[in-house]
């Protein structure tokens, strides 16, 4: 596990998460993408605590993500079982842990800003705070594919799923989405990732 790990995080952070995952009761798994989720984290019925981390993350997300899980298990270890998922507890671990972590040795001193932000009150995913989602993104991969603020107003895009949408009007922070097919409304933040359509009737 350890061996795996270190080829998804900086250099720089590989002796300290490795410290953080010293637990033998902890596991640690690396999973294709999943378009729902970053990561996740759950006490197994055997006793044991198992942590999944998608494989696809640049390793700037991967260490945020990873951090985040491991916030998980520490906060269950420190206050037992009925404390709210990402409630203050979780809050002040997943603080105390990433503090560490947020200098120029690690990540890129236009990411530090954003990042000493974001930790002043992480929330249960960092894809809803959108300076710092846009941010990490410029270390991914190029995908081809367009941010929902860059789609012109009244053209379609389809998501991974397959589903057709026309961009709206944007709310106070997120865009109205007409699903072509169904004629619902859903809202969508602004940094999602979606297929622009050539053809505006396209489905």
């Amino acid at each position: 596990m350890q061996t795996q790990i270190q080829e998804y995080i900086p250099n720089s952070a590989v002796s300290q998460v490795l410290k953080l995952l010293e637990h033998d009761n902890l596991v640690v798994k690396i999973k294709k993408e999943r378009k729902t989720r970053h990561g996740d984290y759950m006490r197994l019925p055997n006793g044991k605590h198992q942590i999944t981390v998608n494989a696809n993350l640049n390793t700037y997300r991967f260490l945020i993500t990873l951090i985040h899980e491991i916030a998980h298990f520490e906060a269950y270890k420190t206050y037992g079982r009925f404390i709210k998922p990402h409630g203050i507890e979780w809050k002040r671990t997943f603080q105390h842990l990433m503090l560490p972590f947020i200098n120029p040795n690690i990540f890129p001193n236009d990411l530090l800003p954003l990042l000493a932000k974001h930790f002043k009150n992480p929330k249960a995913s960092s894809d809803t705070d959108t300076d710092l989602t846009l941010a990490l993104k410029q270390f991914d991969e190029p995908n081809g594919k367009t941010y929902i603020f860059d789609v012109p107003l009244g053209h379609s895009f389809k998501l991974y799923n397959g589903k057709v949408f026309l961009k709206g009007k944007k709310r106070v922070k997120r865009f109205e989405c007409l699903e072509v097919k169904t004629g619902k409304l859903y809202l969508f933040n602004p940094n999602a990732e979606v297929e622009l359509l050539e053809n505006n009737h396209e489905q």
